[in-house]
């Protein structure tokens, strides 16, 4: 009898291979939804936290010029040096400007001695005046007492013409006087307290003496010279730079953040600040404010006609602007550089 064919057994997978898919598959789904989270929770923080590494440590810098011209004749300082306030940078050869001062000082002393000799001048003009008003006076006096007498031939008519013509000189003597008194009071210069003459002279005598101390130069604040290339001998013209310094007084970073982040970087805010010269060691800074404009070729006016370039790109890329954020004091341990690059992470109100 023939045998009859059984049909192949199938496989059930065992249960243990069974539990493996499934938890591979919840790994991958598990994976899947951490790294959404975890991208949604970064763009939260980029936003949150604006960062940037397009920045850089800033400083003032100082152009110091003289007052006055002349060949420098000393130089103390070196480049790169630290320097503090008041200490002497350069000094521009003084002896012209002394001289100067020389002659206002002398001519003060002339000065006042005219002065002495004009108010003199005003006292016997004032003198003259007084004596010549007296004898007016008397001449007048005597005019009057023989003109009655004239009708009773106790004088006669010629006595009377000779003391009005005497009375009528005086007046013209008197009138002379007082011109000479206020001549001289005019050559005095004196007004109130205050004598033109004199305050002409000082005038002059400051002048000169301000001129002498421009020519001694020195630092107006803490700060570091930088750039230095001039020498003993060399010219320095008036107004014209000789020595830069960067500002010790305050440092900051210019941190670059796309446009899309400005909404969360506000005044007052804390930045942390990482600087490339000092990795591993972070800096705090303070958000001093937000720039409010960028130049633009594209737009820009040309004789009063807005230039607008012709263009097929479509993709508009972020612009950036400038966030100042103040550095607090430079430590020696760590001194700032201008030009260091820098990150910049805002943290947001502290």
């Amino acid at each position: 009898m023939a045998a009859i064919a059984q049909p192949p057994a199938v496989s059930t997978p065992a249960p243990r291979a069974i539990g493996r898919i499934i938890i591979g598959r919840l790994l991958g789904v598990l994976i899947v939804l951490s790294a959404l989270v975890s991208a949604a929770w970064v763009t939260r923080l980029y936003y949150i936290y604006p960062r940037t590494d397009d920045a850089y440590v800033r400083a003032n810098i100082v152009v110091v010029a003289p007052h006055v011209s002349g060949p420098i004749v000393q130089l103390p300082i070196r480049d790169n040096q630290h320097v503090k306030e008041g200490q002497l940078l350069f000094v521009v050869d003084p002896r012209p400007y002394q001289s100067a001062l020389d002659r206002a000082e002398a001519n003060l002393m002339l000065t006042n001695l005219q002065i002495k000799a004009l108010e003199d001048a005003v006292r016997a003009a004032n003198s003259r005046q007084e004596q010549l008003i007296a004898e007016a006076s008397y001449d007048e006096q005597y005019l009057n007492r023989i003109e009655p007498l004239l009708s009773k031939h106790f004088v006669t008519a010629n006595d009377v013409f000779n003391a009005r013509s005497r009375v009528q000189a005086d007046e013209a003597s008197i009138d002379s006087a007082r011109s000479e008194v206020r001549r001289s009071t005019n050559d005095l210069g004196q007004f109130g307290n205050i004598n033109a003459r004199r305050k002409a002279a000082e005038a002059a005598v400051y002048d000169a003496k301000l001129n002498v101390n421009y020519c001694y130069v020195d630092a107006p604040f803490d700060g570091f010279v930088t750039n230095l290339n001039i020498a003993v001998g060399q010219y320095a013209n008036e107004g014209q730079e000789v020595v830069s310094l960067v500002d010790n007084r305050t440092w900051y970073v210019l941190a670059n953040f796309r446009e899309d982040f400005l909404a969360h970087i506000q005044p007052g805010m804390t930045a942390q600040v990482f600087l490339r010269s000092y990795p591993g060691h972070p800096f705090r800074g303070v958000v001093q404010g937000v720039g409010w404009a960028l130049y633009q070729d594209n737009g820009a006016s040309v004789a009063g006609l807005p230039q607008i370039e012709p263009t097929l790109n479509w993709v508009r890329l972020s612009q950036r602007f400038p966030v100042r954020v103040t550095m607090g004091p430079n430590d020696e341990r760590f001194p700032f550089r201008m030009g260091t690059t820098a990150v910049v992470t805002i943290q947001g109100f502290h």
